[in-house]
Formats: C-alpha cells, structure tokens, sequence
C-alpha cells in the first residue's frame, strides 16, 4: 500500500508539475495565446557549448546500431549503417562530467564518396536553466572534417522556433572501438 501511495503522489506531482516547465503554459490554448503575442516579440540569441559522447562499445553502449544494407561492410564509407542514439550531452569532455542532456535520433551513413553521416536528433536538456526545452537538428555531418555544420531546424520549451547552427568539432576519437566524444558550439535565435 505504501509503494501505491508512493507512485501515486509521484504520478500526481510529475502531471502538475511539467506541464509548467520554464513557465510556458503547453497546453493548446497556451500555445496558441503565446503564437498571438509572438509578432511583438524580440529574437533571442542563445549560445551553447557542450560534449557529446558516443559510445558504441562498451557494456552500456548510448548508440546502437538497427539496420545496414546487404553490402554495408563492403562500402569503404560503410553506406547504408544506421545507429539509434542517446547520447549523454555533458559539460566537459570527461565521460564523468556533469549531463545537462541528452542526443536523441538516428544517424546513418548517407555517402558512396565519403564518410558523411545524416544526422537526424533531438537535443533534450535535462539539467539547469534549459531542463525540459528541446532543440533538432537535421543535417550533413562529414566526421573527418575538421568542423561540420548542422542546421538546427526547431525546438521546444525555451527554444519554441528555434533555428541556427550547431557546430560540431571531434575532440576524440578511438577508431577500433568507434567510440567518439565531439565538441558542440551552438548558436540559437529562438522567442
């Protein structure tokens, strides 16, 4: 009985409490007053910085490989190899950095020429001043080029309308494992 309790309270309070994360009311009606006020208000410019760590070798691997052509290991650019990803989004580069969130998508290699991945994720923050908000990014990710630029075609929470660009730099990288930690400077303009 006092497990029920328990979940009962904590079922309660996540359903009063979410609804208003960032004091944006996400209710239909909501969403549509905060669309009727948006032509008075200002762009915001956000930028971000943060690690992305991902790791498909290791007991609890954050991406998973879930299709690949026929001829996948064949291809000198692994053409056709598709992973799901949640990745861990942390502060610093160490795998034991603070998580401010999290990559949530799909990658696949999308080049017979080079090793060019379509990146297809959501940023979801889950710690500090932007918990609960979103940002996607859909784009061309050249993984052996120094910088790669990502669109970020939308968001959520904090980030309603968000666009602008992620830039990613590998700041690791271990080609037996395939195990990756990136850079991410991104620059945001959201309402």
């Amino acid at each position: 009985m006092e497990n029920f309790l328990l979940m009962a309270f904590l079922f309660l309070a996540i359903t009063i409490i979410l609804p208003s994360t960032h004091g944006l009311d996400q209710s239909p009606k909501g969403v549509d007053k905060w669309f009727n006020k948006l032509p008075h208000a200002k762009a915001k410019r956000t930028k971000l910085h943060f690690y992305f760590h991902d790791i498909v070798t290791a007991k609890n691997p954050s991406a998973i490989q879930i299709a690949q052509a026929n001829n996948t290991f064949q291809s000198p650019t692994f053409f056709g190899l598709v992973r799901m990803m949640d990745n861990p989004l942390t502060v610093n580069p160490e795998p034991n950095s603070k998580i401010i969130g999290r990559a949530q998508g799909i990658y696949g290699s999308a080049s017979f020429e080079d090793i060019g991945l379509l990146m297809t994720l959501n940023l979801v923050f889950t710690n500090g001043k932007y918990n609960g908000s979103t940002l996607s990014i859909l784009g061309h990710n050249q993984i052996f080029h120094e910088y790669r630029e990502m669109p970020i075609v939308g968001g959520s929470g904090v980030f309603r309308l968000a666009k602008g660009i992620a830039t990613a730099k590998t700041y690791q990288v271990d080609n037996t494992t395939q195990n990756a930690i990136v850079e991410y400077h991104v620059v945001v303009l959201h309402y």
